[in-house]
C-alpha cells in the first residue's frame, strides 16, 4: 500500500502507521521507540528492496530439481547517516544481513542548518551495488543531499534513500538536488518549525532513540 509519485514513495501499510503512530507520541519510551524504529524499517525495507536485480538457480527440492528464483549482482549496500540511520540500519540487517554497510557522519550547525561532516567509511565497488542511504528524518534535506553527494563522488549509481518522516521542504530539496535517487518514507509531514524540526513530526529521532537530550 503506496502513495507514489515517480519522485516519492509513501508507505501507507496500516502496520507502519500504527506503529509510526506510538512512535509520534511524547509519552512513548526510549526502549519502544527503539524497538518500533527496528520493526517499521523491516516494512519500509521491503518496498524500498522490491525492484531488486533477479536471476534463476538451480535447486533440489525434497520433491524435484527446479530454477529457482534468486538475488543477482553484488550485495546491495546499506549506508547509514549518523547518528539516527544506525535505528533503520539495524531492522533492515535482520531482514538483509548479506548487506555490505556504510556509514556517513554528518552533524547539522544549529545556526546555519548546513550540514558538516566528521566521518565517512563506505563499501567498495559501490558503483556495482543497489546503495541505500537511511536516516529517520528527511529535515531540510541538506544533509542527506551532502550524503548523496559523497555516495556519487565514490562512484555510487543506483542510490535510493529511505527514511521514516519527510518534510515538504527536504523532499524539494532532495528532488533539486538529486532527481535520480527515489525516495521512499512512512510520511510527509506538514511543514518544518523555525529550528528545521519537522511538524508535527515524533522529535528529534536519535534523542528519542537513544535516550539524549
Amino acid at each position: 500500500m503506496t502513495d507514489q509519485t515517480q519522485h516519492l514513495t509513501v508507505v501507507t501499510h496500516p502496520l507502519v502507521q500504527h506503529k509510526l503512530t506510538i512512535m509520534r507520541e511524547k509519552s512513548t519510551s526510549t526502549a519502544v521507540f527503539r524497538q518500533l524504529l527496528r520493526e517499521i524499517s523491516q516494512l519500509l525495507a521491503y518496498e524500498v528492496t522490491h525492484k531488486l536485480a533477479m536471476t534463476t538457480k538451480r535447486i533440489e527440492t525434497p520433491i524435484q530439481e527446479m530454477d529457482a528464483p534468486a538475488l543477482d549482482g553484488r550485495k546491495l549496500a546499506l549506508v547509514s547517516i549518523l547518528r539516527a540511520g544506525n535505528g533503520l540500519l539495524d531492522g533492515m540487517l535482520e531482514l538483509i544481513p548479506s548487506a555490505r554497510v556504510g556509514f556517513i557522519g554528518l552533524y547539522r550547525d544549529e545556526e546555519t542548518l548546513k550540514p558538516v561532516q566528521y566521518y565517512c567509511k563506505l563499501p567498495t565497488e559501490l558503483g556495482e551495488r543497489l546503495v541505500i542511504a537511511v536516516d529517520p528524518m528527511l529535515a531540510t534535506g541538506n544533509s542527506s543531499a551532502a550524503a548523496i553527494d559523497l555516495l556519487k563522488e565514490q562512484g555510487a549509481k543506483d542510490i535510493r534513500f529511505l527514511c521514516l518522516l519527510a518534510a515538504p521542504e527536504g523532499v524539494a530539496r532532495m528532488k533539486e538536488a538529486h532527481p535520480d535517487v527515489p525516495i521512499v518514507t512512512a510520511a510527509l509531514d506538514d511543514r518544518l518549525d523555525e529550528q528545521g524540526y519537522i511538524v508535527p513530526g515524533l522529535g528529534d529521532a536519535g534523542d528519542r532513540m537513544f535516550g539524549t537530550k
